[in-house]
């Protein structure tokens, strides 16, 4: 992903589509601002760059230097409000909020019945939609107009809004050690990734039983819920418990479509809950639920009454590439999934400055294993070189996964110049990792001896590898390494004389019959 331009105001005008700039100058025309007023001219100005250049604002005297951080702060909060009128930026939330504000306004004026029956409907919305957030702020002003002055608006008010917000104050309590649980696992697994041993293990647990055991399931909402579920979903993931992974990420998806509603409010948690459903179904193989899950995400997302948005575009594209690709992998149709390419990178050009450098280097690598997969071992180092080379914050078992299939490539097209030279460069970042394991190295002694053998030697230690695969197949703690690109399969392919294809097809055809 290209480096983002470091001036906000820039980017964010760099983001706007044509009918949002036309609003804008719909907006300002409305305000009654002379068209030549300065922050118009900088806006003119930044859209037509191409790179942001301060000089040149300078240089056509729309703004001193002195004046120019005033000017981009006023402009960059115009933009913002004529953001929030457009239409297709309405939610929930600000429409809630905004009803909250009428609220206050009205209260400030003294007209305190007409205020109390915004906040009433306005709470009831709220709490329909699991807002206890904005239900809670509600009832404070509510609690403030009611203890001010005599409203008589009905019997008992006090302590209906007592109820009330104690009532809202245990949620959010529940809301809130979830809510911490779910992100403290998520920091784990983006800082320490899976855990590699039995110690990695116990302090995974108790973290997440520490927390859990203060929580009864029973009293949850559905924001509680959906917390539940995600802590679970993460903990299981840190855990490779791939069973429990399942069961909660289908659990997570099921809350959204027993209230369908919901998906609606909380579009981001239905996509990435969706994520997670499709990411533990490939690494199950089951290609026949893998397709009926795909088939219900798409008809949901891509229905007229989605919620539509740059940030849910980008994050329905991420789902639907991955699972497009990993339904070709599971299949073994590396010929037909290489022309999924073209159109993959044209979308994910238009997203960069809206996708983290990660979730591109993992689509390059599945672009690579594809390509690796259809016998084209050029395009699939090539693919892999753009992962090798990439600046951005990468994770290291993908940086290893992809030197390996490298090798592979490299083995594969006999095209081994600097076969050496690499071999010698992955066992050097072997060494740097953070945690390397004992499968890094010994794929790394395997490649190394690889290419030195006869053919009979060559096919002792493939035959020979493939026994350590197994037991690294069947260890807890290694089993996810081999899900990055099928090592294994290849191997076998090498053990069996058999093109790789056929052995992803008798594991699919397990998996039906099973």
């Amino acid at each position: 992903m290209a480096e983002l331009q470091k001036d906000f105001l820039f980017v964010l005008i760099k983001s706007l589509t044509t009918s949002e700039k036309r609003q804008f100058k719909l907006y300002v025309n409305r305000l009654g601002i002379n068209v030549d007023a300065k922050f118009l001219l900088l806006f003119s100005e930044l859209d037509k760059m191409n790179e942001y250049n301060e000089s040149i604002i300078i240089e056509k005297k729309i703004s001193t230097k002195q004046q120019l951080s005033n000017l981009k702060a006023h402009l960059y909060k115009q933009i913002l409000v004529s953001l929030r009128m457009n239409p297709s930026h309405q939610n929930y939330r600000i429409q809630l909020r905004e009803q909250l504000d009428f609220a206050n306004i009205l209260y400030q004026k003294g007209l305190y019945k007409q205020a109390l029956k915004i906040l009433d409907k306005t709470k009831q919305s709220a709490l329909e939609l699991d807002e206890k957030s904005i239900a809670s702020e509600i009832i404070d002003l509510e609690k403030v107009i009611e203890s001010q002055f005599i409203t008589r608006s009905i019997d008992g008010r006090a302590e209906e809004l007592i109820n009330e917000s104690k009532a809202i104050s245990k949620q959010n309590q529940y809301t809130t050690e979830l809510s911490n649980l779910s992100l403290k696992l998520y920091s784990e697994m983006l800082t320490h990734g899976y855990v590699k041993n039995d110690v990695d293990r116990e302090e995974v647990l108790e973290i997440f039983n520490s927390q859990i055991k203060n929580i009864q399931p029973s009293k949850l909402n559905f924001t509680e819920k959906l917390w539940y579920y995600k802590a679970h979903v993460w903990k299981n993931q840190l855990l490779q418990d791939y069973k429990y992974t399942l069961k909660y990420a289908y659990q997570w998806v099921e809350l959204f479509h027993q209230k369908p509603e919901m998906i609606f409010s909380h579009p981001v948690w239905y996509i990435k809950g969706n994520t997670y459903l499709l990411k533990i179904l490939f690494l199950y193989g089951n290609i026949d639920i893998l397709e009926n899950q795909f088939e219900i995400f798409n008809k949901t997302v891509y229905s007229p009454s989605f919620a539509q948005n740059e940030n849910l575009q980008a994050l329905i594209f991420l789902t639907y590439s991955n699972t497009l690709m990993n339904i070709h992998f599971v299949k073994g149709e590396f010929f037909s999934g290489t022309k999924l390419i073209p159109e993959i990178e044209m979308k994910m050009e238009k997203l960069r400055d809206k996708i983290d450098e990660h979730h591109f280097m993992i689509l390059y690598l599945k672009m690579a294993a594809m390509f690796f997969g259809s016998k084209k071992y050029n395009e699939s180092m090539r693919y892999s070189m753009k992962i090798i080379e990439s600046k951005g914050n990468v994770q290291e078992d993908l940086l290893f996964h992809t030197r390996i299939l490298i090798l592979m490539s490299k083995h594969e097209s006999g095209n081994d110049e600097d076969y050496d030279d690499f071999i010698k460069a992955t066992l050097k970042f072997a060494m740097k990792m953070k945690k390397p394991e004992e499968f890094h190295f010994e794929s790394i002694e395997f490649f190394k001896n690889l290419n030195n053998l006869v053919l009979d030697e060559r096919q002792k230690a493939f035959e020979a590898f493939d026994q350590k695969l197994e037991q690294y197949e069947n260890n807890e703690y290694y089993r996810r390494s081999l899900f990055y690109i099928d090592i294994h399969g290849w191997i076998q392919s090498k053990v069996q004389h058999v093109d790789v294809i056929e052995i992803i097809k008798k594991k699919v055809k397990y998996k039906r019959l099973k």
